[in-house]
């Protein structure tokens, strides 16, 4: 419902329109689950609101540690439907990489999410939801990489609403964002709102595939978070292998969505290229890349690949990682060299598959 919607219903039943302010603060500052948790609404109001009204919760139900400090969150939504939430520690930086879709229907053949299909499109609220429980779950931790206490998070929930303990939000969990545009870019406005969470776009990656009317559509709405290309391949020979909705927008159409995205914001393009054993790392995939990426300013992720069964892939080895970032640094690319993390329970870039596979440590409630 819009503020304006609400706001109409309240005075209908009598209340003070301050009390629109309280509620929204509820949703979208405190993260309240239920309306019982609205504690500063009187018992009357929050009867009143319950017997008309309800919201959709993403509700954490499933929790896996990795070895490195990773953290898997699996959520149940109002439906049944399982997706999945990860936060990432590096030092006393945490990044929430989240969720936009149940599945996802693009099928890249590298990817365990792919082999899910698709199921729907999740709300803003339930995007939302991720972000405001992985932030309480950041804020729960020790703050030390290398010390994993389990139940460090039980006994240290601060209040809701207090602090954002996010650096980063990636928008690379299940599901291809642009194919969720609206709801994405509104779960955005709500987690940037200095009413809600007030966090800077700038520390909000939204990654894509390369839908080449979204990328434009994103430069036209004067998009302020970043965006990345998950590229994977930089000739349409070897990207059709490996994301065949290539096969319906080729790499030329994704470059003049680019340079248009470029010349109308400035922003630099993200690049993420994921190595696999024996078909994209050599010195003439390299070079294909510094080729493709001649076209506007980037910056180059190189990530290792981690395994899926039934993939048919591998990863690259160090040495085979580190020799084709020198071959991109050599045509003065900027290029990143991505550690995996949580590969051991499945939480790494490209394993995210519905909680199917996981092996519960401990129920969350």
């Amino acid at each position: 419902m819009s503020v304006d919607a609400i706001e109409q219903v309240l005075i209908r039943h009598d209340e003070k329109r301050f009390r629109i302010k309280q509620i929204l603060e509820w949703l979208w500052k405190n993260g309240a689950g239920s309306f019982d948790d609205m504690a500063n609404i009187p018992v009357l109001t929050r009867l009143f609101l319950k017997d008309n009204f309800t919201f959709h919760t993403a509700i954490p139900e499933i929790k896996q540690r990795s070895s490195d400090g990773t953290v898997k969150v699996g959520f149940r939504l109002f439906d049944r439907s399982m997706i999945e939430g990860v936060l990432i520690p590096a030092g006393h930086r945490y990044t929430a990489c989240i969720s936009s879709q149940v599945g996802c229907n693009l099928g890249c053949r590298f990817c365990a999410t792919g082999k899910l299909g698709f199921t729907r499109n999740l709300s803003r609220g339930e995007i939302f939801d991720q972000v405001i429980h992985l932030s309480r779950l950041a804020g729960a931790e020790p703050l030390v990489l290398t010390a994993i206490h389990s139940k460090s998070e039980e006994h240290q929930h601060p209040s809701p609403g207090v602090r954002n303990f996010l650096s980063n939000i990636v928008y690379m969990g299940m599901g291809e964002p642009f194919l969720n545009y609206k709801q994405v870019n509104e779960s955005i406005e709500k987690i940037t709102a200095t009413d809600a969470l007030g966090m800077s776009p700038q520390r909000i990656t939204v990654s894509s595939i390369g839908i080449p009317k979204m990328i434009r559509k994103m430069a036209d709405d004067g998009a302020k978070y970043h965006f990345a290309l998950s590229l994977h391949a930089a000739t349409d020979n070897k990207r059709n292998q490996v994301i065949p909705f290539n096969q319906r927008h080729p790499l030329s159409e994704i470059t003049e969505a680019l340079k248009y995205y470029h010349l109308k914001t400035q922003k630099r393009v993200t690049i993420e290229y994921i190595l696999f054993a024996g078909f994209n790392d050599s010195t003439h995939d390299a070079r294909d890349l510094a080729h493709f990426c001649r076209n506007f300013p980037v910056k180059i992720n190189l990530i290792e690949y981690n395994p899926v069964k039934e993939t048919g892939f591998t990863g690259s080895g160090t040495l085979k990682i580190q020799s084709f970032a020198q071959s991109l640094e050599k045509c003065n690319l900027v290029v990143n060299v991505r550690k995996s993390r949580g590969k051991d329970i499945d939480a790494a870039c490209g394993q995210l598959s519905a909680v199917h596979s996981f092996i519960a440590e401990e129920s969350v409630t």
